[in-house]
């Protein structure tokens, strides 16, 4: 079988959940995973955090009704460990995660505060040319007055790499326009091998952070620092920009809603429609009811006041505008 023809019951999918707000996520990923790929036969591994150095309490995912409902739907939970970040730069759990996913097993990685909505069937994974999600604004870098512009700053990363930089380019965004340079959302990637994915990602991410090409000297790394090393490994293993069709992943098949919220202000109705049947049955509901932000948004019907603000064929341009207008109507939860 090639890699783009891979059965969707060949590749495990991984999760990270800890306490809080990530153990109700991860019931709401495995729910609308179950409800919508009813004949899934891959693994879906929960990773969480082990307590250690790093880490001032147990960031695990600990919660008896949470595990109950993970189980029952047929989750594993998978306790890692970390080395490098812990603690002070916790999106970093999704690099080492990585070490803990049986090796040399195709696997996909999504962020919890997503919904499958499709059969995943209909995504031609080939898990030898890795991509990861374009749905993203231009937060990194920022460019200073002075400084260094968009191309030196990714280029001087290539560099040290020893990677191709000009291979990278979209040649048909301008010149200094950020869509030139490849950049994804570390929501969603996929590889043939979490293990020489997540070593070649920590290595990357910790040169980045500890010993920067000059270029970044007046550039924020946190909390950017996973975004800024994933194009470099996805370059690296030969992936890219454009290894799945579009519309797919964060779109028919994917919604990546980063929180409640900003799911009812600007999703579509599908993505609405899987949430709230996937939250109704009652075992379901004793769980995440227990989770205040999905009580009132879900339950108490906050999710269809928020939804009424909106326009969502005239939705504002920055993700950032869409919370402000949450806001002001006094209907923000995170």
């Amino acid at each position: 079988m090639s890699s783009q023809q891979v059965n969707p019951s060949a590749f495990n999918i991984l999760v990270v959940g800890q306490s809080g707000r990530l153990g109700y996520e991860a019931v709401l990923f495995a729910a609308s995973l179950r409800h919508t790929n009813p004949d899934f036969r891959g693994r879906l591994f929960v990773a969480t955090p082990r307590p250690g150095p790093l880490w001032k309490s147990d960031p695990g995912l600990n919660d008896p009704d949470i595990l109950a409902a993970l189980d029952d739907l047929g989750a594993e939970i998978l306790p890692f460990d970390n080395h490098h970040w812990g603690e002070r730069y916790p999106n970093a759990n999704k690099i080492e995660a990585l070490a803990a996913l049986p090796p040399g097993e195709p696997f996909v990685f999504f962020d919890t505060d997503t919904l499958i909505l499709g059969d995943l069937a209909r995504v031609p994974f080939d898990f030898d040319r890795p991509t990861a999600s374009l749905r993203r604004e231009g937060t990194w870098p920022v460019l200073e007055l002075y400084g260094p512009g968009y191309g030196a700053i990714w280029k001087s990363l290539y560099d040290r790499f020893g990677l191709d930089f000009d291979a990278s380019l979209d040649l048909s965004q301008p010149d200094e326009y950020w869509q030139r340079y490849l950049y994804f959302n570390a929501g969603f990637f996929f590889f043939r091998c979490p293990a020489e994915f997540g070593a070649r990602f920590a290595e990357y991410a910790r040169i980045i952070e500890t010993d920067p090409p000059r270029e970044l000297v007046c550039q924020a790394i946190f909390p950017w620092l996973d975004q800024i090393a994933l194009p470099l490994v996805i370059r690296s293993f030969g992936g890219g920009r454009d290894t799945l069709p579009p519309g797919l992943i964060d779109g028919e098949v994917t919604c990546h809603y980063r929180l409640l919220p900003l799911l009812y202000a600007r999703e579509s109705d599908l993505a609405v429609a899987v949430l709230e049947e996937i939250a109704s049955p009652n075992r379901i509901k004793r769980v995440l009811k227990q989770y205040d932000p999905i009580k009132r948004m879900v339950y108490q019907g906050r999710g269809a006041k928020v939804r009424a603000l909106f326009d969502r064929t005239a939705l504002p341009r920055r993700e950032q505008m869409i919370r402000n207008q949450i806001k002001k109507a006094g209907f923000w939860m995170r």
